[in-house]
């Protein structure tokens, strides 16, 4: 039996401080962004944060079609910062 070690990727399924740090620290090191809104899953490279209508959003870019997006935080099911 080796010894590995798997490391799991934390999933937030609510907005707590860390969960907010969490991806803060993903738009400050455009790090990928697994998410899930209304049952469709994302990935998207964090762009950054912002206040809409006294909401937080997260802006969000798709990889594959350059598509900016905005996520508002309470639609968001649950999300994880990818490695």
């Amino acid at each position: 039996m080796s010894g590995r070690r798997t490391s799991t990727i934390p999933e937030y399924t609510r907005l707590t401080p860390d969960a907010l740090d969490a991806l803060e620290r993903a738009v400050r090191e455009r790090r990928r962004v697994a998410l899930r809104r209304r049952g469709t899953e994302y990935v998207v490279v964090a762009e950054r944060l912002e206040t809409v209508a006294r909401d937080e959003a997260l802006q969000g870019r798709l990889p594959m079609t350059g598509e900016l997006l905005a996520f508002p935080l309470h639609d968001l099911e649950s999300f994880a910062v990818l490695p």
